[in-house]
């Protein structure tokens, strides 16, 4: 189908940008105590392969992008003009780093919604906008405790933050993820669309999730990779589960 391929077509973009990035970050991923591990740091890979690869896939998704759906290929190539500004100067510019990495989130939302023809929720884009900003904030966070003193030499922007300040961009972040989410479950567009409103009832469940990653992030301190723990972390695979099934009843229970 459209949308599957264009999964694909946005994977390959993003393990292109990827690869990239780790190009560009090869002296310093050395010297991290997990990424150092990866294929490039470790020499299992080397930098020639890498940016061949790099080259391939960016112009391989690029081609299927446009061919799928021409504003889907636009979409695609802002995403690789963005990764490359981040990559080459945004991530060493404080709070921009972490605002553009939340930008390629965005992009990835809208060009799902270009690919399969349905107008993008604003309310979904702001969600997600606030859900990026959660998680990078709290990866920079688990950085910059976790490095400790070495973090400036992985990271030339960790030397502008601290845990005190990360916390209170969190914090905020956090406290307006919920709230967008709340007044979503309850807008006149989605109670029009789903024809009830008894979302809300799924509130509990963002919360949880949210409380429980802060507890990973602070307690665990875990937070350096938001994929590894979403599908490790039994209660919070238990809550994702609990909140899809909640909400499918909800949405398709009363019909």
């Amino acid at each position: 189908s459209t949308a599957l391929a264009g999964f694909f077509m946005f994977s390959f973009v993003s393990s292109s940008v990827y690869l990239f990035n780790d190009i560009i970050d090869l002296r310093k991923d050395c010297l991290h105590p997990v990424k150092r591990n990866r294929p490039l740091p470790s020499g299992k890979l080397s930098v020639q392969t890498a940016g061949t690869v790099s080259v391939l896939l960016a112009a391989a998704g690029m081609a299927g992008g446009f061919y799928l759906r021409s504003g889907f290929g636009y979409i695609l190539a802002a995403y690789i003009l963005i990764n490359i500004l981040y990559t080459l100067r945004a991530k060493e510019v404080v709070i921009l780093d972490v605002m553009t990495i939340a930008a390629g989130f965005v992009l990835r939302v809208i060009g799902g919604a270009v690919l399969i023809g349905v107008p993008t929720s604003q309310w979904l884009i702001i969600c997600t906008i606030l859900l990026s900003l959660f998680l990078g904030f709290s990866k920079r966070r688990h950085e910059l405790t976790m490095l400790e003193g070495a973090a400036n030499s992985h990271r030339s922007v960790l030397q502008h933050y601290s845990p005190y300040f990360l916390d209170q961009m969190i914090g905020i972040v956090t406290a307006s993820t919920v709230m967008s989410y709340a007044l979503y479950t309850i807008s006149a567009e989605t109670v029009e669309k789903f024809h009830t409103t008894n979302l809300i009832y799924t509130v509990p469940f963002v919360l949880y999730g949210i409380f429980r990653y802060l507890y990973l992030v602070h307690k665990r301190e875990e937070g350096g990779n938001p994929t590894r723990i979403a599908l490790t972390d039994a209660p919070l695979l238990i809550n994702m589960v609990l909140w899809i099934c909640t909400a499918s009843i909800i949405i398709y229970g009363t019909k």
